[in-house]
């Protein structure tokens, strides 16, 4: 059975009036514990940019990366500049030292090494680990490119010099600031292949360049979500309005969720006056109303 052009000019209009009261929760949250989520992080399935959310989800309110290398808690996010912060549980700082696999970055995430990462190998194999090879010679006799920052050695002596580390008496010959090349997109702190047992790696001095303690350990990490990585006008104009950005559908439509639970293709402005609307009547008189509208739809369609 067709259903009348009546039928389909009112659908939207009841549609607004009555399910606000049915819905009550905003699926798509605005925070993950303590950290703002917006565009183009997302809380959940369906919100926030689809190509972030296999990398960045919230899980009991804790927003984490992950990546073939393990599952890394987000620690900060720097919305002006498009970077994000995060902590590697197994990553040796000055108060802790302790063996780990290293970390990388899956090759078509969205996300890349900032210039204020600096990656300490702690460590390594001064026989055999590749990053030491400075004077050997590639299959091709080209010569090998030194992967060692040798400006990088008071990083080391610092480093060493932390009691967690100290303790293990390691000979400062074993330490390198790690500084290939290109770092890249794709790039894998192999710490087996390197032959390293641990790493330590931070993004600030904090202004104290000779007092381990007080750097910022973590790693920075750059996000793009379009060629010229503009902010949407659409989701800028959802978020202005309380919604939340997300997509649905199997073309990854835009949406905005908005506080009641109802997505738009637009804002939350004209849903919110409805819903508040009807939050002002008494329960009775907004129950007499949906009986009505029901039975009015349901005339409708016949």
């Amino acid at each position: 059975m067709k259903l009348k052009h009546s039928s389909i000019t009112l659908l939207p209009f009841i549609s607004l009036i009555f399910l606000p009261s049915l819905v009550s929760s905003q699926a798509c949250q605005r925070t993950c514990g303590n950290l703002p989520i917006k565009y183009p992080f997302g809380t959940g399935p369906g919100c926030g940019d689809p190509r972030f959310q296999q990398y960045v989800t919230c899980d009991q309110q804790k927003l984490t990366l992950t990546t073939h290398t393990g599952n890394y808690l987000v620690t900060n996010i720097d919305y002006s500049n498009h970077v994000i912060y995060i902590s590697d549980a197994s990553m040796s700082t000055c108060a802790c030292s302790q063996p780990s696999k290293g970390f990388g970055l899956d090759w078509d995430a969205p996300f890349s090494f900032t210039d204020d990462n600096v990656f300490t190998l702690l460590d390594c194999s001064t026989t055999s680990s590749p990053i030491f090879r400075s004077n050997s010679y590639n299959v091709d006799n080209s010569s090998a490119v030194p992967q060692c920052d040798k400006q990088g050695a008071p990083i080391c002596s610092y480093l060493y010099s932390c009691r967690a580390i100290s303790m293990l008496n390691l000979p400062i010959s074993t330490c390198c600031v790690y500084t290939p090349v290109d770092l890249g997109p794709s790039f894998e702190l192999n710490l087996q292949k390197l032959q390293c047992s641990s790493y330590s790696g931070f993004y600030s001095f904090s202004g104290q360049e000779s007092n381990p303690d007080n750097w910022k350990y973590g790693i920075s990490l750059k996000y793009k979500f379009n060629v010229y990585n503009d902010y949407p006008n659409s989701c800028a104009d959802c978020e202005k309005s309380s919604g939340v950005c997300g997509y649905t559908g199997s073309y990854n439509s835009f949406i905005c969720n908005c506080p009641n639970g109802l997505n738009t293709t637009s804002t939350c402005y004209f849903v919110s006056s409805f819903s508040n609307g009807l939050r002002l009547l008494p329960l009775q008189t907004r129950t007499l109303l949906i009986y009505p509208l029901a039975w009015i739809l349901a005339m409708v369609l016949l």
